[in-house]
């Protein structure tokens, strides 16, 4: 491997200020494999400045067709080092390999993504006409213009780094922001990669966008929200630090888009086949359930639960995981050993609590090393226990049971969450209908999936604000001027 380690400030890859690095560790080995470069607030200073300028004193928001050009490198340039960026990524992940092919978001997808983006640009309307308005005597024609909202700060997280770094940053670049990214300390490189295919492979202005890497976050996370320069966070994360990110940002009365966290509801009607509805409770082990989406509480029919609790197990007994340099698991190690240490003390907080263990609940007894968890079911859960009602992000399915649709309904929108959500039922037209009346930002019917650049993504109560992807995603990052003009 040959990672960037340091960091992307004003047009230059740089070391911090101080001259600190901290190491970045493969969760599946627990080994260092190399340094980076540990920012400061003298770096952020920096970052953050160049930013400003560049936003204030380049054409950079105007000119439409050069960013476009721009963005069209960013593509090529990544997929010139995207093989080895694959392995980058799937080593500070803790990914199996194949997750960052065409099989997972962690590399291969979100660089195709970037498609959307030079595809649907070329037509925006950044300009329309709303007619002629009368008031006072006068008439007016009237303008409606769309344009870029600032300087950006882009804070994403550690399970799919590469992915969400790209979800925010190239539709913040298309739109004309300026950026300063703020990468998760546990996943450095995927963030500051792309410091080095910006220098190397683009156009894109200096200042224009920024990467800072730091292993304490708070250190100069704070700082970066709260700067009167910035206009907008983009922040994706847990709900706690979502709050406190817009707590410190409405001090600025700046714009915040939050993607935060989320206890998903999988729920198999009645009339469903179950041979394949369960097949699709196996997700909560993909990438060892480090996703915000993932269906965590499984609501079946209490008429139906002997068959389900009698699946389950061969179902779970599919999975296979410890191998990183497979193309073909879904599960790889949890980030550190203070998430899998979190994750087995829910699965103890089940228990106590009185959900039945049905398969896992600790550490894999046949692997000597990596931060894994045993793919992990309870049954009998209520939803008003720890395990029902807070994210783990682990490998852990609560099942639950219900006893007439208005219940599944009922249990299904009973969370503090309202991200994503997923219907069984042998009729699309009523497994529709119970999609409808779920209170989240996705649902997935008969297994359908919604992931795609096309389709905008967010959720309802704590589960966050706003839309990342899709058109709707592209204009978080705009602002809206009505101009009139003296007819």
């Amino acid at each position: 491997m040959n990672p960037e380690t340091r960091l992307f400030i004003d047009g230059e890859l740089c070391a911090a200020a101080s001259g600190r690095t901290y190491p970045n560790v493969n969760p599946v080995t627990e080994q260092e494999m190399g340094q980076v470069a540990d920012a400061g607030p003298e770096d952020m200073e920096r970052a953050i400045a160049a930013a400003r300028r560049a936003f204030d004193e380049t054409d950079w928001s105007t000119n439409h067709a050069f960013r476009l050009n721009c963005l069209a490198q960013l593509q090529q340039g990544l997929r010139a080092v995207e093989q080895e960026f694959k392995q980058q990524i799937a080593d500070e992940t803790g990914s199996p390999l194949g997750l960052c092919g065409a099989m997972g978001p962690q590399c291969e997808l979100p660089i195709g993504f970037i498609d959307y983006t030079l595809k649907s640009l070329p037509n925006y309307e950044w300009s329309r006409d709303i007619g002629i308005s009368e008031m006072m005597g006068g008439k007016s024609r009237r303008l409606v213009e769309k344009e870029a909202i600032g300087v950006v700060a882009c804070i994403t997280p550690w399970n799919v780094p590469l992915q969400i770094n790209l979800a925010k940053c190239v539709p913040a670049l298309a739109a004309g922001c300026t950026i300063v990214l703020k990468a998760a300390p546990d996943t450095p490189w995927s963030a500051s990669m792309l410091g080095r295919v910006v220098k190397e492979y683009t156009d894109i202005p200096a200042g224009v966008f920024n990467v800072i890497t730091a292993e304490d976050p708070r250190e100069v996370g704070d700082q970066l929200v709260g700067d009167p320069r910035v206009d907008m966070v983009s922040f994706t994360g847990s709900t706690a630090v979502g709050k406190h990110i817009m707590a410190r940002a409405a001090q600025t009365v700046k714009k915040v888009f939050l993607e935060l966290g989320g206890k998903s509801a999988n729920i198999i009607l009645d009339d469903a086949d179950l041979g394949s509805s369960l097949l699709s409770c196996l997700a909560v082990c993909f990438h060892a359930g480090q996703g915000c989406a993932i269906h965590t509480r499984l609501l079946i029919p209490r008429s139906r639960q002997a068959e389900v609790e009698a699946l389950l197990p061969t179902y779970f007994g599919f999975i296979e995981y410890g191998d990183p340099a497979s193309d073909s698991q879904i599960m790889g190690s949890l980030i550190n050993a203070k998430q899998r240490d979190r994750v087995l003390d829910y699965i103890e907080k089940g228990k106590a609590e009185g959900a039945r263990l049905l398969l896992g609940g600790g550490v894999p007894a046949h692997l000597e090393k990596g931060y894994y968890v045993e793919p992990t079911v309870f049954m009998d859960v209520t939803n008003d226990m720890t395990i029902a009602r807070e994210e783990i992000f682990g490998p852990v399915l609560a099942v639950i049971a219900y006893d007439d649709e208005d219940d599944a309904v009922r249990i299904a929108n009973d969370s503090d969450y309202g991200l994503s959500g997923g219907v069984w039922s042998a009729s699309e037209e009523r497994a529709l209908a119970v999609a409808r009346r779920i209170r989240a930002g996705t649902v997935n019917v008969n297994g359908g999936n919604f992931y795609g650049a096309d389709a905008p993504f967010g959720g309802y109560r704590q589960s966050g604000v706003g839309r990342e992807m899709g058109l709707e995603g592209f204009e978080e990052y705009l602002e809206t001027k009505t101009i009139a003009i003296g007819a």
